[in-house]
């Protein structure tokens, strides 16, 4: 009985892994078979259900994924032969029956760029696109999804249902675009993939952790497929120099640590100076876009021993004309409070209110400037707000000692 339960363990074990780092590519190379959003997940899951049992009983084998494939792949024949209506939708099986999946994890093609595109395709609203790529290659769950775009988790699982039968009714196809096409898809993609980065590098180690270094590989893979592009490089250069930070942003406690207040000999010295060389070569190339302003902003936290706030001011300037956002309109305020411009902060923040009234960020700047400014029991109001919406335990304890920290201060 041991010996069976030690097993079940080891297979539950083996299974997390696989699920945290390999979903997104076992979903992708499904659909580019399959050729359904919809047969692919649930096939999946069905070949999870089956490798609990049947790892738990014979061991984990030598190559998981490809195990995993191989019986997605027969639960599929399965129920394509047991549906009329799946069956007239993929009359020819062959490509199912003949042939297994690749028994080796570097042997399973790499569809995720494909799939990226595929609910990135204009046919599909823009916050429909994000929230199907964050589900299905980054592997979020719809409450975390919600919480990106600061929306109900109802409707939020309302909206993914409706694209994924939209890609299939429109008959949207499972392709990377061509030259012709590149550009007008371009930023939406980059959205997708900063996005699925930054709901990793706020979760923090385990998962989110995970999520980062997928976001990090797939701004590597545009960067090859479409050299040169100068966005697809400040994409990249931003991801890097906030990556570079990840193991100093969370002390032993697992309570997130100010930028100002890291160790800086945590951080990855070589993927900041990566970014700082991407984001150079961008800029030379005069065609200026929303994620190379983002990459140079990233880049006056990190070039000196403090941050240029008067400089940051001026490059939200420059990208509130590219996205005039309610959060980028906060970013810029937050950089007027550090760069000592309180009353001009203070207007902007008013002026966000009720765009942002539930967004964590936007109390806890709020919060530091009341602080800055004096304004005791406004400040502990607003830090108290805040920390009832921290996104983490380590959000919510930083928080919480910034409160009392500034609380003994004033």
């Amino acid at each position: 009985m041991h010996s069976a339960a030690s097993g079940a363990v080891a297979a539950t074990r083996a299974l997390d892994s696989l699920v945290r780092n390999d979903r997104g590519r076992l979903l992708s190379a499904l659909i580019a078979r399959l050729g359904s959003f919809q047969l692919a997940e649930e096939v999946l899951q069905d070949a999870l259900v089956s490798a609990v049992s049947h790892w738990g009983r014979n061991g984990v084998p030598h190559a998981p994924q490809g195990w995993l494939l191989q019986v997605a792949y027969r639960k599929s024949i399965d129920r394509i032969r047991q549906s009329k209506s799946e069956a007239r939708k993929m009359v020819d099986m062959r490509p199912l029956t003949q042939g297994e999946a690749a028994d080796e994890p570097d042997e399973i093609p790499d569809e995720r760029l494909r799939l990226i595109f595929t609910c990135c395709h204009p046919a599909l609203e823009a916050k429909s696109q994000v929230a199907l790529t964050l589900r299905t290659i980054g592997g979020l769950s719809t409450t975390e999804i919600a919480r990106v775009f600061l929306d109900a988790e109802p409707t939020m699982g309302q909206r993914l249902s409706r694209a994924k039968a939209k890609i299939a009714a429109a008959g949207i196809p499972y392709a990377v675009p061509g030259q012709e096409e590149w550009a007008s898809r371009l930023q939406s993609v980059l959205a997708v993939i900063y996005l699925i980065f930054t709901a990793g590098y706020a979760a923090g180690p385990g998962q989110g952790r995970d999520l980062a270094e997928e976001a990090l590989f797939l701004c590597r893979l545009l960067n090859r497929l479409r050299p040169g592009d100068p966005e697809i490089e400040g994409c990249l250069a931003l991801v890097l120099i906030t990556h570079a930070r990840c193991l100093a942003r969370v002390d032993a406690d697992g309570t997130t640590v100010a930028l100002a207040e890291q160790d800086r000999a945590k951080w990855n010295r070589a993927q900041i100076d990566e970014g700082l060389e991407l984001i150079e070569t961008a800029m030379r190339r005069r065609a200026p876009g929303p994620y190379q302003i983002k990459a140079a902003i990233a880049a006056c936290h990190v070039k000196g021993e403090r941050s240029d706030w008067a400089q940051i001011v001026l490059l939200y300037d420059s990208l509130l004309r590219l996205e005039p956002t309610a959060v980028i309109r906060l970013n810029r305020a937050v950089a007027l409070c550090e760069a000592g411009w309180l009353e001009p902060a203070l207007r902007s923040l008013d002026a966000l209110a009720g765009e942002l009234r539930d967004y964590q960020p936007y109390h806890a700047a709020r919060a530091e400037l009341l602080v800055r400014m004096g304004q005791a029991e406004d400040a502990a109001r607003a830090y108290a707000m805040a920390i009832a919406l921290a996104g983490s335990p380590a959000d919510a304890a930083f928080l919480r000692q910034r409160a009392a920290r500034r609380g003994e201060q004033t």
